[in-house]
């Protein structure tokens, strides 16, 4: 494919603090912003609008409130919208590995169409096998593997958190969409080169996994456990959305740099051939990602509300913002100041010290070399 994209390019970014004074509230300067913004240059009329959020594990209170999904979901509606909340099942144990678990999930963490306005959509399916594959023939990816609702969808909105992140160094816009809007086995492909195997004390003989696989990769030894033939299995995950008993795993073997640029190309996948606009709130930016089950002190106060419609250069504006922020004491990150030896390391900004085996930078490279986005950006302040 060809990639048109300029170096010269610069994309518009709006930008609105958390002050709050009386008549004016955050929900309030949320629908100001993405307004101003221009979203409504989308037509809605009787469009059926993704917004993709992550739901947060239970036990984490880092994630985003559910009241700002409200806000975006009456705008749409106000634009002659149909939106629906949605995320796909994770890969790893967990409550949100199944569409029934996930659901209750978001339930308990307050996204119900009672506070949001609008429903909930597991976009992947009761186990994560209702996919889409979306060819893209990028240099990692050549079959995205996508959750099924998403691509119905006519509209794509991201409602991102903004944080620190354990692999791929942050999550913000690319990594809710890329990762957040991949199947199982898309998730899957972008974690891991290899193959999943088996964890024998958990396997509960079943059989199920062998009726799902359609290339004969799984049999079973003498007690009746599962054993997976990497010679045949093709890494389509579906052995591991089928299993109840999380007796099938992933392998982690995947690079970080390699995992950013293959979550860059499912982004690509998402968006190429839809009408999208991004949202990213730097608040409560916790130094790993809401999957997981507790979160810790914030690395650095908030900031505020973001909006674009180029994600990248919205996650770049995220990143300056973050990198140039005061480091909160007690953090992870101080601590990481303290513990590393700056000098030594290759990147020393907020993000990298914060994980100092991630690299951040390659998911924005190659999001910029494959046309998803610009990196350069004219931020607009709102009052």
């Amino acid at each position: 494919m060809e990639y048109n994209l300029k170096k010269d390019d610069v994309s518009k970014v709006y930008f609105s603090n958390f002050r709050a004074r009386n008549g004016l509230n955050l929900l309030q300067k949320l629908e100001r912003l993405i307004k101003t913004a221009k979203i409504s240059d989308i037509d809605f009329k009787n469009k059926f609008t993704a917004i993709k959020i992550h739901f947060g594990e239970p036990g984490n209170l880092a994630y985003l409130r559910p009241n700002y999904a409200k806000v975006v979901a009456d705008v749409v509606k106000e634009l002659g919208g149909k939106p629906f909340l949605t995320d796909c099942n994770t890969l790893y144990v967990g409550r949100r590995k199944n569409a029934l678990d996930h659901i209750e999930a978001a339930y308990e963490n307050g996204f119900t169409p009672f506070s949001t306005g609008c429903n909930v959509i597991i976009a992947d399916g009761l186990k994560g096998t209702d996919e889409e594959l979306v060819k893209i023939d990028l240099e990692y990816v050549k079959e995205a593997k996508i959750g099924k609702a998403i691509m119905d969808a006519d509209v794509f909105i991201s409602l991102n958190h903004f944080k620190g992140h354990e692999m791929t160094g942050f999550g913000g816009a690319i990594k809710n969409i890329g990762m957040g809007c991949g199947s199982r086995a898309g998730k899957m492909e972008m974690h891991s080169s290899g193959k999943p195997y088996t964890i024998h004390e958990k396997c509960v003989k079943c059989k199920r996994c062998s009726k799902i696989c359609a290339h004969g990769a799984i049999s079973y030894d003498e007690e009746g456990k599962a054993n997976i033939d990497h010679k045949k299995c093709v890494g389509c995950g579906r052995c591991i959305g089928v299993c109840n008993f999380d007796a099938i795993r992933p392998a982690n073997d995947e690079s970080n740099d390699i995992l950013n640029y293959k979550m860059a190309e499912y982004t690509y996948a998402v968006l190429k051939d839809k009408p999208n606009f991004h949202i990213s709130l730097i608040t409560d930016v916790s130094p790993n990602c809401d999957c997981h089950s507790e979160n810790d002190v914030p690395i650095v106060p908030n900031i505020g509300m973001l909006a674009s419609f180029d994600p990248v250069a919205l996650d770049v504006a995220c990143v300056d913002m973050v990198n140039n922020a005061e480091i909160i004491k007690g953090s992870n990150l101080e601590e990481h100041t303290k513990k590393f030896d700056l000098d030594k390391l290759k990147y020393k900004d907020n993000l990298c010290v914060n994980h100092p085996d991630t690299n951040w930078r390659s998911c924005i490279e190659h999001a910029v070399k494959i046309g998803l986005g610009n990196k350069k950006y004219e931020l607009i302040k709102l009052n």
